[in-house]
């Protein structure tokens, strides 16, 4: 008989806990439901008309019975703002280290790809200098112009140094002989797609000595009239454009040619047209000398890559520690939830609705932390590129679309996961236990 008595004063205690449990729950709802809508019925009449007012309400309603755990979850974490602001702010600041970082790391990239962009996309053939000789002959040429059939264009050119003087002035610069000179150094007005007369000067060249079209310039003993100036060099090549004078291959002294420029189609048929050429010219002995910086631009796209990588790993701390603190924000609200929760479940709300509203609470600091911090981050770095010499248009590219993608998904799950053990600790734990605490 004592042993029954105390297990019925056990039940009876329990379950009296329990209703009283449920009646302050109650009480509290009551109250807060009538505050809330008493205070959202004088704005909204106040404010809006009635039938805007029932429109909303409706919509909100409708949205809460689609999206109960979402309704929930946004329910709960307003009742904390102070905590799950706090929560978000460090998943704000991982995704805004990750996004500024790792987009300016792919922007330096693409800068330095495009700027050296046509420096790989050439291949200079010249004269070994174990061969003693100063000009190709026929045979390489025509080497040459085979290993290059269909990967890109061929250039023969000449070019010594020279004295060159004009408009009572008088500088260096490097003499070039071609028939092509708009291959090499890029279409502009006046620069003929066949040079045959006259001469075309550099910029610097046309600035040092006042030169323009029209003008007359003195090469060594010979005076030419400039035809036209060519565009000032914007990317890095070895053909010194800037500084140059092109004139006819004829008003060259020498027969052959001492170079050929091979401007291909991209930077793989450089490499091809590279690699062909040694094997038809070098295979027995080194005939020639190969020039590309195909492989360069490899190494240098590399070290951009490692760096990026680097950069958004130091990011990624951030974004841990983040989720740190979010895991820490849920235990705490689970702990402080726990007769709540028990309640729930002892009223026949499922553990996996408790896992659920959980999660989702824990997915909204992530989803909301990384959508600023998204922002924050491309609106930094789009500052960075108007202000400084990056150019905008290797920041605006498809690499960044996902790089901030990457770190908006991965913001989320670090929350996500931040908050799952305490939700499924909080949802498997006995009802009766989570009463009692």
């Amino acid at each position: 008989m004592p042993d029954g008595r105390g297990r019925r004063d056990g039940a009876g205690g329990l379950l009296a806990r329990l209703a009283r449990a449920l009646g302050r729950i109650g009480s509290r709802l009551r109250g807060t439901v009538g505050g809330v809508a008493a205070a959202v019925e004088g704005r909204a009449a106040a404010a809006v008309p009635d039938p805007v007012a029932i429109r909303v309400a409706r919509a909100g309603d409708a949205l809460g019975r689609r999206f109960p755990a979402a309704s929930l979850a946004a329910r709960n974490l307003s009742r904390q703002r102070l905590r799950a602001g706090l929560a978000a702010l460090g998943i704000v600041i991982g995704v805004f280290a990750v996004v500024s970082l790792g987009m300016l790391g792919t922007a330096l990239q693409t800068a330095a790809t495009d700027e050296l962009g046509g420096l790989g996309n050439q291949v200079i053939v010249s004269p070994a200098a174990e061969t003693g000789e100063e000009t190709l002959n026929s045979r390489d040429l025509r080497a040459v112009e085979r290993a290059a059939a269909g990967r890109g264009e061929v250039i023969r050119l000449k070019s010594a140094g020279a004295t060159v003087s004009g408009g009572g002035g008088r500088t260096a610069a490097q003499v070039y002989g071609t028939t092509n000179p708009a291959a090499l150094f890029g279409e502009a007005p006046g620069v003929p797609d066949y040079h045959r007369q006259g001469a075309l000067v550099g910029a610097d060249v046309a600035g040092a000595l006042d030169l323009r079209v029209g003008s007359t310039v003195t090469v060594e003993s010979n005076t030419y009239r400039v035809v036209a100036v060519l565009p000032e060099q914007s990317s890095i090549t070895p053909l010194r454009a800037d500084s140059a004078v092109v004139l006819p291959p004829d008003e060259f002294a020498e027969s052959g040619y001492s170079q050929v420029v091979v401007q291909a189609d991209s930077g793989r048929d450089a490499e091809a047209v590279a690699g062909e050429v040694r094997e038809r010219l070098n295979a027995r002995e080194r005939r020639v000398s190969v020039f590309s910086l195909t492989s360069v631009l490899s190494q240098i796209s590399e070290f951009f890559a490692l760096l990026n990588g680097f950069l958004l790993a130091v990011a990624g701390v951030s974004l841990v520690v983040a989720g740190v603190s979010i895991f820490n924000v849920m235990l705490m609200t689970v702990s402080e939830r726990r007769g709540e929760i028990g309640v729930l479940r002892a009223v026949g709300i499922h553990r996996a609705q408790v896992l659920r509203t959980l999660l989702v609470e824990a997915t909204l600091l992530g989803v909301g932390g990384g959508a600023v911090g998204v922002v924050l981050g491309t609106v930094a770095v789009v500052l960075v590129a108007l202000n400084t010499d990056l150019p905008l248009d290797a920041v605006l590219v498809p690499t960044n679309a996902l790089v901030a993608l990457g770190a908006f998904a991965f913001g989320a799950a670090v929350a996500l996961v931040g908050g799952l053990y305490p939700a499924y600790r909080a949802a498997w734990e006995p009802p009766v236990e989570s009463l009692r605490g």
